[in-house]
């Protein structure tokens, strides 16, 4: 009960953070929250197979899940500091002097970096999140029955921080003068977009239909 308790504490800390006129942690951090909840809802479903007769066949397929999932979450959840990060490197740049031509020459070089960061973090959340997802969907039909609806959540998670993410990079790119590099990360976020979000939906509709 007291480990519930802190958990409970922490998560109300965070998101009083999150609510508060802080402009970071924002929408990336919430993102990357989303994708490790997923991870830990799948990884769940899997640890309550482990070990079931029922699912003998799927044991080995539980395992390895399981242990990818904890490694994403583990990772996603050091993707939220970075986000957090990345855009307090841009909030330190709008407070660069700009009253020389040369100050104004490295305040715009500084701004360029701190918001290719404000893109690559997101991206990696995106790619993380996409990861799992595709995890997620070897589990459909293998896993408890119990617990199916823990794993159409784990899709909805995902698929909410794949969302999210993609409008923290397209709110980044959209500011670069770097068009080039701008334009591959759009290339490759629309492309996760394309299989990620109906593989979602197909999850969620196989487990909805299970139920």
């Amino acid at each position: 009960m007291n480990e519930e308790l802190v958990l409970a504490d922490l998560v109300r800390d965070y998101l009083n953070l999150l609510g508060s006129d802080a402009p970071a942690p924002g929408g990336g951090s919430a993102s990357a929250f989303a994708a490790a909840q997923g991870c830990a809802l799948a990884r769940m479903v899997c640890e309550l197979t482990k070990g079931k007769k029922k699912y003998e066949d799927s044991q080995e397929l539980v395992e390895n899940a399981s242990e990818e999932l904890g490694s994403l979450c583990a990772s996603l959840l050091s993707l939220m500091d970075e986000d957090t990060q990345a855009f307090n490197g841009v909030s330190e740049v709008f407070a660069m002097p700009k009253a020389t031509e040369e100050e104004i020459f490295l305040r715009k070089t500084a701004l360029e970096m701190a918001l290719r960061e404000c893109t690559k973090t997101p991206f990696r959340v995106m790619l993380l999140a996409d990861q799992a997802l595709q995890t997620v969907s070897t589990l459909v039909g293998r896993t408890n029955a119990s617990a199916a609806s823990d794993l159409g959540c784990a899709a909805l998670n995902l698929k909410a921080a794949i969302q999210g993410a993609w409008l923290n990079v397209k709110i980044n790119t959209g500011s670069l003068r770097d068009r080039s590099f701008a334009a591959q990360y759009e290339k490759d976020g629309e492309a996760i977009l394309s299989r990620a979000l109906p593989l979602a939906d197909r999850i969620y509709e196989a487990v909805l239909g299970s139920l």
